[in-house]
């Protein structure tokens, strides 16, 4: 679909997904297995290896999680998404790929209980320091930086207070910072905002809440812009060779 233009409601029907082959059923597919198999062994190794593009467990990739994530991706105007299995989770995918002991993270004050938390308990054990600041004054944010900042994490309209963040402001102090913007997006969703036009570098939502709509599935999803320069230094994670991965640069 990313050689048209289509409107939001259109890609919330069908973005991401295709007609199964096989069977030409028109709804996406509930893939329920762990496994795959390979068409040799040389299959299953290059697949292993990274070197071919495919599936080899469903921890790390599934049909249909993977359809999810293409229509997230699409609805947020990002690059690409990863799902989660909650927000909670999809926030700390995020923010340990990018935090290290060490390091420290600038968040808004008015966050969601779970995340104040997550942020100011479990990554204060991991040696990540959070300074909380007000986001209603966008200059907070700036007062707050620190030579080790690596990030700084809001939420679009505050949960539960609902307060507005300005977005601009506080996307251009992390741009002159060197450090992304992270924004939680859950209460208006992107029918109602995408942060990444204005300047956000990653989105993270509780699919458990508008995504999900009906109050029956827990779920998380971080869409990445595809903007942010992380070959500046700061982030030697996203650009260095994984030695969990045979060396593989991502």
């Amino acid at each position: 679909m990313a050689d048209h233009e289509f409107g939001f409601e259109t890609l919330c029907l069908h973005a991401g997904q295709i007609p199964d082959a096989a069977t030409g059923a028109r709804a996406a597919p509930l893939y329920q297995t762990s496994s795959y198999v390979f068409d040799s062994a040389e299959h299953a190794a290059s697949l292993f290896n990274l070197q071919t593009f495919g599936n080899v467990y469903s921890r790390l990739s599934n049909p249909t999680t993977a359809m999810f994530e293409e229509r997230m991706a699409a609805l947020e105007g990002g690059r690409a998404a990863l799902a989660a299995s909650s927000g909670m989770a999809a926030e700390m995918t995020t923010l340990l790929t990018l935090l290290e002991q060490g390091d420290d993270l600038i968040a808004a004050r008015t966050l969601y209980g779970g995340s104040i938390s997550q942020f100011d308990v479990t990554f204060r054990k991991m040696g990540i320091n959070t300074i909380f600041v007000d986001p209603d004054e966008p200059d907070n944010f700036r007062r707050a930086l620190t030579p080790q900042t690596k990030a700084i994490f809001a939420e679009t309209l505050g949960n539960p207070v609902i307060n507005v963040l300005d977005i601009e402001a506080v996307a251009a102090i992390a741009r002159e910072a060197g450090v992304p913007l992270i924004l939680d997006n859950t209460i208006p969703s992107p029918y109602l905002c995408r942060p990444l036009e204005w300047g956000a570098d990653i989105v993270v939502h509780s699919a458990t809440k508008f995504i999900c709509g009906h109050g029956t599935s827990i779920g998380g999803v971080l869409v990445e812009g595809g903007k942010f320069p992380w070959d500046n230094g700061k982030f030697p994670a996203m650009v260095e060779a994984s030695n969990g991965y045979h060396g593989v640069r991502f």
